[in-house]
């Protein structure tokens, strides 16, 4: 099974810059099948990324940024893959 992590988190004001590049620092142990990175308007910063594993693995996930870069506490969501179209 392939199981998605979502990580999306948003910047404080004028530090959408900064957000990215803290994210795109962080490592994850063992590494995931594949990693994305996204930006959105509002200095929104997106990561998804890819595990072979079960639904309910333990799996690292991206910590919390620190506070001052961010506007609100990051939202995390777990995904099961059913396929490509």
């Amino acid at each position: 099974m392939t199981v998605t992590l979502m990580w999306e988190a948003r910047a404080a004001e004028g530090r959408g810059a900064d957000l990215l590049e803290w994210a795109r620092a962080q490592r994850l142990p063992g590494g995931p099948l594949r990693r994305e990175t996204f930006t959105a308007p509002q200095d929104r910063v997106l990561v998804l990324t890819w595990w072979d594993a079960p639904y309910d693995a333990g799996l690292p996930e991206l910590p919390d940024p620190p506070a001052d870069l961010v506007t609100r506490a990051v939202h995390r969501w777990r995904f099961a893959s059913h396929g490509t179209d």
